[in-house]
């Protein structure tokens, strides 16, 4: 029989499919394993109800055979074959789904998962192979048939010997370029890590015989001799695939230690997971999933080159190894995968045709993770407290970003080094355990614990017996910001100006010594030539001379932050120096002030000033200055 050419569709699709659909030229093992698994599922099925198939589940397995010689690859399978006219029609023509066909003439259900919904992924096969051979016996049929082709020219098919049901497909690989060695596709350790990767939950066996080296056995002459010891090869067939998916046992059959080690295998972590949750979901579309938190973030968790996603599977076979889809940013550390029979592929089985299912079921992974996370905080606290120090800071990424679009599903999962026993507290925590005359949710910023504790600014919220929330990672008072409530209370931070703990008579005794040192603080003020829109006195502190607070939006923390990263822009928050009324140094400038010396008055100031940045950790505008007025008003 002479050469037929590709039907209606024509060799340019074979061309842009070879070359374009598929990502990666090793899917093409995938699309012929999950092929040949339909084929067995079709013959399966009809065991059930045909009695002269003579095959039980326990019979059905998928070979495959290298002859890296002859630069073969051959896999067999022993389902339903094809017939002349279906090797015509399902291999002739582009696209035209013999599995599809099948699985709407049976009305088949879940049972029975045909995979190969399109008839391309059989010709992903062109992308390794130079010539590709199909030597197939249908079930019922006494003849079988060869289908040959080397690629767009066309194909043959003839008649051809075979003695059982089922199908033989041989790849002859392509010769190695420089860039390409389709010669690997023979190595045992690649075809077996492949198999790994995409298709280890193929309901049958994937078998392949695999040469090992073992000792011969001595006599006790040559023993006594020292004669080295020879070995011998031999033929063991080993099974490449577990078959039955973790995630699709029951949980009642699985242990602990069945999930962690699943874990530390399949996602290549030495640490054993913090927590681990199995869902099995049966609405529309229906999905099962397992889902980890790890114990520590990877090395490059924090960078750009950190890709979020969970695996994606339809009926075992893997989709996506990274769906990114799956997962909100906030919970990139989510380590996992997802298993659905509902799921419309496109032609390359590689992308989803719909988002819609996707969406749908990322909003239920979503509701499981952070229902785990509530869980876990609720009664595994020091878990909880790890999984914090891992990933907080990931949470708080979320709650600003968006314009705080995610704040109130995550508000409640926040925690907060506090002032009472420097113990991490949530919100509620902080809210419940808050006195009855308490206004606000105190707060204070600073690049640490011990640096904020001695910050002058928050001596008057101390003294009045109120905790105080510390703020140590840069994104976290933006977070605050954006939440601006929680239960009705309003957070502020310890340096704001009207802290609501002042009584009337202080107010008014501080506005009469204002007002008595007006002069003064004007001219403290001007010294300093624009770096603080004001000075004052201050109501907020107890035993320290001076500090700095900010007005507006923009604190001091959030000037440190914005100015950090980078860009060309910097940002100013508008300084307030606040002098305490109560200090000795107060007394010290009225009386400079009243003797008229403008001089030592500035050099004050600028004294003053850059005390106060140093508390603050701000960086000093001239530290040569600073020593020397040091040096001379001592």
């Amino acid at each position: 029989m002479g050469t037929k050419q590709f039907k209606a569709e024509s060799k340019r699709l074979l061309e842009m499919m070879i070359h374009s659909i598929y990502t990666h030229k090793e899917i093409f093992l995938r699309e012929l394993i999950s092929n040949a698994s339909d084929a067995i599922d079709k013959l399966y099925f009809k065991s059930l109800t045909d009695d002269k198939v003579g095959l039980n589940k326990d019979d059905f397995a998928i070979w495959i055979d290298t002859d890296k010689e002859a630069r073969t690859l051959k896999i067999t399978d022993n389902g339903i074959g094809m017939t002349e006219e279906e090797l015509e029609n399902n291999l002739g023509t582009i696209a035209n789904s013999g599995s599809f066909k099948f699985k709407s003439e049976n009305k088949l259900e879940e049972d029975n998962q045909i995979i190969g919904q399109f008839g391309v992924g059989f010709y992903s096969a062109f992308m390794v192979a130079k010539k590709v051979t199909v030597i197939s016996k249908a079930y019922g049929s006494d003849k079988a048939y060869r289908w040959e082709s080397e690629g767009v020219d066309g194909y043959t098919i003839t008649e051809d010997d075979k003695d059982t049901v089922g199908t033989v497909i041989i790849l002859e690989m392509l010769d190695d370029t420089d860039d390409e060695k389709y010669g690997e596709f023979l190595d045992e350790y690649r075809i077996k890590g492949l198999i790994k990767k995409y298709s280890d939950y193929i309901r049958f066996p994937i078998k392949m015989k695999v040469q090992h080296s073992r000792p011969k056995e001595q006599t006790e002459e040559d023993k006594a001799a020292n004669k080295p010891v020879e070995y011998e090869d031999y033929i063991e067939v080993e099974t490449l695939n577990s078959m039955v998916p973790l995630w699709k046992k029951s949980k009642s059959e699985l242990k602990e230690e069945d999930y962690k080690h699943f874990y530390t295998e399949k996602f290549y972590d030495y640490n054993e997971p913090l927590k681990y949750a199995h869902v099995k979901n049966e609405g529309m579309p229906s999905y099962n999933a397992l889902l980890y938190i790890p114990s520590k973030a990877p090395f490059d968790y924090y960078s750009k080159e950190y890709e979020k996603g969970l695996q994606l599977y339809s009926n075992g076979v893997l989709i996506m190894d990274k769906c990114a889809d799956l997962l909100p940013d906030y919970f990139s550390f989510v380590k996992g995968l997802v298993d659905s029979e509902d799921l419309s592929l496109n032609i390359s089985r590689e992308m989803l045709q719909h988002d819609r299912q996707l969406k749908v079921i990322a909003k239920s992974i979503e509701k499981t993770i952070s229902s785990e996370l509530k869980k876990m905080l609720k009664n595994e606290r020091e878990k909880y407290e790890e999984f914090w120090k891992a990933f907080g800071m990931q949470v708080k990424y979320g709650v600003y970003s968006e314009f705080g679009m995610n704040k109130d599903k995550l508000q409640d999962l926040l925690l907060f080094t506090s002032s009472k026993d420097n113990k991490l507290v949530t919100l509620d925590e902080y809210v419940t355990g808050m006195r009855e005359e308490q206004k606000y949710i105190y707060y204070a910023t600073g690049e640490s614990v011990a640096r904020i504790e001695q910050l002058p600014q928050t001596e008057l919220v101390k003294d009045n017996g109120f905790e105080i929330l510390y703020l140590t990672d840069s994104i976290d008072e933006f977070a605050i910001k954006v939440i601006a409530k929680y239960k009705d209370k309003e957070f502020k931070n310890v340096s704001a100006d009207d802290l609501g703990l002042e009584t009337p008579e202080k107010k008014e005794e501080l506005k009469a010594k204002e007002e008595e040192s007006a002069d003064m603080l004007k001219e403290l003020g001007e010294a300093l030539d624009g770096k603080v829109t004001k000075v004052v006195l201050s109501q907020r502190l107890k035993s320290h001379p001076v500090c700095l607070t900010s007005e507006g939006e923009i604190t001091l923390e959030m000037e440190k932050v914005l100015n950090s990263m980078p860009t060309d822009q910097q940002v100013h928050a508008q300084r307030v120096l606040e002098i305490n009324p109560e200090h000795e140094i107060y007394g010290k400038l009225k009386a400079i002030a009243e003797a008229g010396d403008k001089d030592k008055l500035t050099k004050y100031a600028k004294l003053l000033y850059t005390q106060a940045l140093m508390i603050e950790g701000m960086p000093i505008d001239n530290p040569v200055e600073f020593s020397n007025l040091v040096c001379e008003l001592m």
